[in-house]
């Protein structure tokens, strides 16, 4: 019986250690001169605190030496894993396809350019283990220069205000997700989408953290101006229909607009106001026809929306916790 209790017990003591395993995904492209650093960073302030953890470095299509580094670092470390993909697909899909291989009970995301102080992957980690499904990183302040500033400042505030209303005003680029919301975004499978508007979509129960976003030390940033406007259509197009309904208002109002301009001219040829022949009968025809195309162009919008929302994988519904 106490040999019983005993093993039990052992059992126990294994199950916990398991279910307290994170997954650590770092995004790599062009980060050579950071990678070395970034392991002793992470090593000294979070890795030698952790008993249960994997590495999972993903080369996004670099073509500088980041790759063989981080196979060195392999070697260091058999809690390191590495990923290279063929070519640069982007920082989200980078995020996805460790996502995809993880092994953790919940998985955080931390980028290879060292502006994150590793020491929040730790506070997120007690977050999560209060119960909070998601946390977010949450830029309290950062070193950018005015003009990063202002566009990231200008993201959020359209995100926040159109799209994903639990957007956090300073934004987020690193968070922790419980393995369920893993799963989810495993499911939905999404192209030309944003990671970071999946998690908020899902609705799963939220913590936050706040860090001061840090200077850049080493190397460029590969963060261009097009990848940016990218993010910015993916964001809007992939979480609301506004465009489309926007389009439609339009539509409708020019519609009821031509219509009344329509009748004031005929009125006009009625009351002798109007002598050139033909005149009337164009204009009314051009402004009605004009408002028909644009609502028709609605219509067939909401109609292309409707048949995008369908096309994707998203669930119908998310059971975040159940007695069954």
């Amino acid at each position: 019986m106490i040999k019983l209790n005993i093993l039990e017990g052992m059992m126990s003591l294994l199950r916990s250690v398991e279910m307290d395993k994170l997954s650590i995904i770092i995004p790599v492209y062009f980060n050579e001169m950071n990678l070395y650093d970034l392991y002793s960073d992470l090593e000294l302030k979070v890795l030698n605190k952790l008993d249960n953890y994997e590495v999972i470095f993903v080369d996004d299509g670099s073509q500088d030496k980041s790759y063989e580094i981080i196979k060195e670092l392999v070697q260091k470390n058999n809690h390191i894993r590495s990923i290279k993909l063929s070519r640069n697909f982007g920082s989200h899909a980078a995020i996805l396809a460790g996502l995809n291989i993880c092994t953790g009970n919940c998985a955080v995301m931390k980028t290879a350019d060292l502006q994150e102080p590793s020491e929040i992957i730790l506070e997120m980690y007690n977050e999560w283990k209060t119960g909070k499904k998601v946390v977010l990183a949450i830029r309290s302040d950062r070193e950018d220069n005015l003009i990063q500033k202002m566009f990231s400042n200008l993201y959020y505030f359209i995100i926040k205000k159109f799209v994903l209303k639990n957007m956090p005003v300073g934004g987020f680029d690193c968070f922790l997700i419980d393995r369920k919301v893993i799963e989810v975004l495993r499911d939905m499978n999404e192209r030309n989408t944003s990671i970071m508007g999946q998690i908020l979509w899902s609705g799963f129960n939220t913590g936050e953290i706040y860090y001061k976003r840090l200077k850049r030390k080493n190397g460029k940033s590969r963060w261009t101006l097009r990848k940016k406007i990218k993010l910015v259509i993916d964001s809007i197009l992939s979480f609301t229909y506004l465009p489309v309904r926007v389009m439609s208002v339009i539509g409708v109002l020019f519609f009821i607009i031509s219509i009344i301009w329509m009748l004031m001219i005929i009125y006009n040829k009625i009351v002798g106001g109007i002598s050139l022949e033909g005149w009337t009968t164009l204009m009314a025809f051009n402004l009605f026809s004009s408002g028909t195309i644009l609502v028709s162009i609605g219509i067939v919008g909401e109609y292309l929306w409707r048949n995008f929302d369908a096309s994707r994988n998203r669930p119908v519904y998310i059971i975040e916790e159940s007695d069954e």
